[in-house]
């Protein structure tokens, strides 16, 4: 299993499967047909191009043997759901274990495993019972049960839409039985489901359509589209419910259900031929006529990487794509290194990395760019998975197309601990499909549409400009899609040094960013994101709620969270950094003015709130390459734990020497009383109130003012911010006369902010009480304190009121020429 997908050795294994039984148990109380009848089926299977089964219950060894015969692998059950319902009693739970563990060790290492697993369905009603979090260590407690038998085994639970909810990251990969009859539902779900498993294969355990009901016909169209959909959906296998119609279940044959692709005797249905048919065609089909895609590597000093990107790029099974290297200026071997491949190699001049992808795209001869960074290998079919979002008749709008990033495990135990710290490149997604942002390591474009915007921001040498170029992508009205199959291999740094020093550039363009895009930042600087940022750990404080339905009978049982909110994400802002140094410098003024003391407790929490959530963070961890023993095992998570600790303030470090501070202030010029005030202009331009706000806005940022549009529940137009303490908001209204004249109407307050005022409450409090206990350095410093943030308030209020005056006495001015004859 690497990543997303299942290998034998380097070729990638698709599981094309099909479900086998159950049956009337025979003589021996084995739930399958006669040894002579088990042989026919897998010959028959075999022949239609399946190369799996899938088994309900645990498979004796001669059923082993004859799948190793016929080459097939077999995902073999262990019906822990039929006793599960009386897991409140302890000696069912030791029994169930014990079951599992005998049956595993009947059939441990036999080659024609596949995997276990570790029950089917349990029922949404009895998950209900039982409580999410009982039955989720109950299932883990099975897993390690069997891997306890079975080391190098996989183990899986095949779940269903009723109990999605389920948290099982502990599984190998993920299996869901889904039964959708319309293609748009089920490629919707579908990328739902990839969201639910992450990092690991998604398997459709169970598919399939009644012939009883729909009729043979219909049976095999529908399968023909479910198969094709699963797997350029990016799904890792599917097992077609069932191979025959002959089905058992609670002690009787069941007559009424025809979910086979074959009969009772075995004859074929139109199905199986559809099947076959879909089976030739894995991942995709072939007479597509695929889009020509250049894949551009843009490097400085990637001598040490870039070769695994150039043999990754060899083995793609696209038909039709180029690769070009950018050689940003490098001074160790990588044009050398390039040379060797099968590429065109660009060489410049340093100017950066923006400079390099813009070189790229214009060399391109694909009508698709795709970007892989020098440090990333792609899955062999990547640019299928790029080109299929854009073929998609319904993503016309879609101008760029993101992907998966995963950290290789044969790179070493620091680059994992690094993989698992915050800091990465991470995809923001609006939805299941639609992407905020995708990272720079694993991106594709629409060569049009970065001709259309210009390409890359030259101003962001390092990091930076993939959020740039996506938000004026989504500026001029576009959409990012998110392909959760177009994977690469992504190397993570291999030392704190290295991991550090990325972060402190990470923490630079940040600064870059907020310089350009001020709305998309709040007053403290920190970045706004609108969708859902992936692959950040937080420490949630509120419970999600599942939804179940009315007496727990929805189809489609979720678990909803909360997004995280500002107590989620608080402990890892840089920024908190910050209020600790303050709590140190008033606990330190303790010495002057014993009531300071009370600032102890307050440091205690500050300092212990990134403690705990490090050392939370990190024993979540699942480690790839885990020492055996414990003393290992604890080393690797203080590591990922200091790297917790560690990360924000390198990324503090960055963000302050660009400037992005606390008590940063807007380039504006001019300063206003900040008062609140009102103007009514007559106007003969009849401008609409959309395009006499974008007016304004215009005029704003000419002036170097950042204005912000307030939100759909704002009773406010437009803000300019003077920095953390004090703004201006602007309210706006338009009356319209004859003969084309308009009453603008205009009023502006300024606002400061709460925090800015109790603070400076606080402190002048704490200066008073200082000097009645006649502590003058106390009094002085805190008193100090004080002045300075009400003079840095009013500064900050009246530069934004200015920036408002401004504005409209430029409008009056332009009024007044127009009436001049």
């Amino acid at each position: 299993m690497r990543g997303k997908f299942f290998f034998v050795g380097e070729e990638k294994l698709y599981l094309r499967g099909v479900t086998y039984g159950t049956f009337c148990p025979n003589e021996a109380g084995e739930e399958f047909p006669a040894r002579e009848v088990v042989e026919r089926d897998f010959a028959q299977m075999v022949a239609n191009g399946v190369n799996a089964v899938r088994t309900y219950t645990p498979p004796p060894v001669w059923l082993l043997d004859a799948a190793q015969r016929h080459g097939l692998r077999v995902m073999a059950g262990l019906p822990v759901e039929r006793s599960v319902a009386f897991l409140d009693y302890r000696k069912c739970a030791r029994s169930i274990e014990q079951m599992v563990r005998a049956e595993v060790r009947a059939m441990a290492g036999h080659p024609a495993l596949l995997c276990y697993t570790i029950g089917n369905e349990i029922p949404a009603s009895i998950v209900r019972w039982h409580g999410r979090r009982k039955l989720e260590r109950f299932l883990e407690r099975l897993h390690f049960a069997v891997k306890g038998e079975d080391p190098n085994c996989l183990v899986t639970y095949v779940n269903y839409p009723s109990t999605e909810y389920l948290q099982l990251s502990f599984l190998d990969f993920a299996c869901f039985n889904v039964y959708l009859e319309s293609q748009t539902c089920f490629e919707a779900y579908l990328a739902r489901l990839h969201n639910i498993a992450g990092d690991r294969p998604l398997i459709m355990a169970e598919m399939g359509l009644d012939s009883y009901r729909n009729g043979e016909t219909v049976q095999a169209q529908t399968l023909g589209w479910q198969l094709r959909t699963a797997y350029s959906g990016g799904c890792a296998g599917l097992f077609v419910y069932a191979w025959t119609d002959e089905w058992f279940r609670g002690g009787a044959e069941v007559e009424d259900w025809k979910f086979g692709l074959t009969d009772r005797n075995r004859q074929p249905k139109p199905a199986l031929a559809a099947v076959r048919m879909a089976f030739g065609e894995v991942p995709f089909a072939l007479h597509i006529p695929w889009p020509r895609v250049s894949v551009v590597i843009c490097s400085y000093n990637g001598a040490r990487t870039i070769r695994d990107s150039l043999e990754g790029l060899q083995k793609l099974e696209y038909p039709n794509y180029e690769v070009i290297v950018v050689d940003d200026g490098s001074k160790d071997g990588t044009a050398a290194i390039a040379g060797e491949y099968h590429c065109r190699v660009i060489r410049t001049e340093n100017h950066g990395l923006s400079c390099a992808r813009n070189t790229g795209w214009l060399a391109a001869s694909g009508d698709i760019v795709a970007y892989l960074d020098d440090d990333a290998y792609p899955d062999p079919h990547w640019l299928h998975h790029l080109a299929a979002t854009f073929l998609n008749p319904t993503n016309a709008t879609m101008a760029a197309v993101g992907g998966p990033n995963i950290a290789p495990p044969t790179d070493g135990l620091i680059a994992e601990c690094v993989a698992h710290s915050p800091g990465g490149p991470t995809h923001v997604l609006l939805s299941d499909r639609e992407a905020e942002h995708i990272p720079g390591c694993n991106m594709a474009f629409r060569k049009s549409c970065l001709q259309a915007i210009g390409g890359f921001d030259p101003q962001f040498r390092v990091a930076g400009d993939d959020v740039d170029v996506c938000w004026r992508l989504q500026q001029r009205g576009w959409t990012l899609g998110f392909s959760p199959a177009a994977l690469v291999w992504h190397h993570r740094r291999n030392s704190v040094r290295a991991y550090l020093r990325q972060q402190k550039g990470y923490g630079k363009a940040e600064a870059l960013l907020e310089k350009k895009w001020p709305e998309k930042y709040n007053a403290a600087g920190q970045l706004k994101w609108a969708g859902r940022v992936y692959g950040i750990p937080y420490v949630r404080w509120r419970a999600g709620r599942i939804y179940h339905g009315i007496w727990g009978l929805a189809p489609f049982q979720s678990l909803y969270v909360p997004a995280p909110c500002l107590i989620d994400s608080l402990l890892l802002m840089p920024e908190w950094y910050l209020i600790v140094a303050v709590l140190s410098v008033l606990s330190l003024l303790s010495i002057y003015w014993a009531p300071l003391r009370l600032s102890l407790p307050l440091l205690l929490v500050a300092v212990g709130g990134p403690l705990v959530q490090a050392g939370r963070c990190a024993a979540r961890v699942c480690f790839t390459n885990s020492p055996s023993s414990r003393a290992g095992r604890m080393k690797l998570r203080l590591l990922t734990a200091c790297l917790h600790l560690l990360q924000p303030l390198a990324r503090l470090s960055g963000r302050l020497r660009q400037g992005l501070t606390l008590w940063r202030k807007c380039a504006m010029g001019g300063s206003a009383f900040p008062r609140s005030w009102l103007a009514n202009i007559w106007t003969k331009s009849s401008l609409g109130v959309e395009e006499r706000l974008h007016s304004l806005e215009n005029t704003l940022r000419t002036s170097g003012a950042l204005p912000v549009r307030g939100g759909d529940f704002d009773q406010w137009d437009l803000e300019v911010r003077g920095g953390l303490l004090g703004s201006a908001r602007m309210f706006v209204a338009v009356e319209y006369h004859g003969d084309g004249r308009q009453l603008l109407r205009v009023r502006s307050w300024p606002r400061c902010s709460i925090g800015g005022v109790v603070s400076a409450l606080l402190f002048a409090g704490l200066s008073f009480g200082a000097a009645q206990d006649q502590s003058w350095t106390a009094c002085v410093l805190l008193g100090g304190t004080s002045a300075l943030l009400v003079t840095r308030t009013l500064n900050e209020c009246a530069a934004a009121t200015a920036a408002f005056l401004n504005a409209v006495r430029k409008i009056e001015r332009e009024e007044k020429c127009d009436d001049r004859p």
